[in-house]
């Protein structure tokens, strides 16, 4: 993929803000803000589907524990890991 130069400014705070949080994350300031810019673009129906999706899971649980009984969570390991037992 081609890659794009942008040039942004912004002040001492943000700055300091974002090193300290690339160090934290041991990532760059330039990966945090790519991260930030796609976020800035993404779909808004996105928005929640998380939420959609864990909702609907717990309504369908039993069909899919009958349906699929080793892969129902009861047999999940013991440290949560969510590996088959």
């Amino acid at each position: 993929m081609v890659s794009k130069k942008v040039t942004i400014r912004i002040d001492e705070e943000l700055d300091a803000k974002l090193k300290q949080r690339a160090e934290a994350e041991r990532t760059t300031v330039t990966a945090l803000i790519t991260q930030a810019a796609y976020n800035a673009v993404r779909d808004p129906r996105l928005e929640g589907a998380a939420d959609v999706f864990r909702a609907y899971v717990a309504e369908h649980a039993d069909a899919f524990d009958a349906a699929f009984p080793d892969d129902s969570p009861a047999r999940l390991d013991a440290d949560g890991t969510g590996r088959a037992a």
